[in-house]
């Protein structure tokens, strides 16, 4: 099982526009062959003072959204990437300045899922 997650950082203003995108999209990931689960998680920026164990709020228009899909191969993955289901669910471009900066996708191999108590 793979994870594979897009962090984006969105501008200041647009957080409500960016997450209407995601409520209404159209599911087609849904339907990809692999396809396991789909999380979008908003940014709650917050700084840890190691010293005193404190947890403070952290500057506002900081941290990025992570969109995280789980995939059963690296390759149901690619294959989600090169579909036409694909294209059609990326067809509706946001305005760029929706974005402070580039996204950056990482893929992660799941060794260990404690949900089920066993090393895959």
């Amino acid at each position: 099982m793979i994870c594979v997650t897009n962090r984006i950082p969105v501008a200041e203003g647009y957080e409500i526009d960016f997450e209407d995108r995601f409520r209404k999209r159209v599911h087609l990931v849904d339907q990809a062959k692999g396809f396991i689960r789909n999380e979008v998680h908003r940014p709650r920026p917050m700084k840890l003072d190691h010293q005193t164990g404190e947890w403070t709020p952290g500057p506002a228009g900081t941290g990025s959204y992570e969109v995280k899909t789980w995939w059963e191969s690296f390759d149901d993955f690619v294959a989600w990437t090169t579909s036409p289901s694909f294209a059609e669910a990326h067809r509706s471009r946001p305005p760029k300045e929706m974005f402070r900066g580039p996204n950056e996708l990482t893929i992660h191999e799941v060794f260990l899922n404690t949900d089920h108590a066993e090393t895959l």
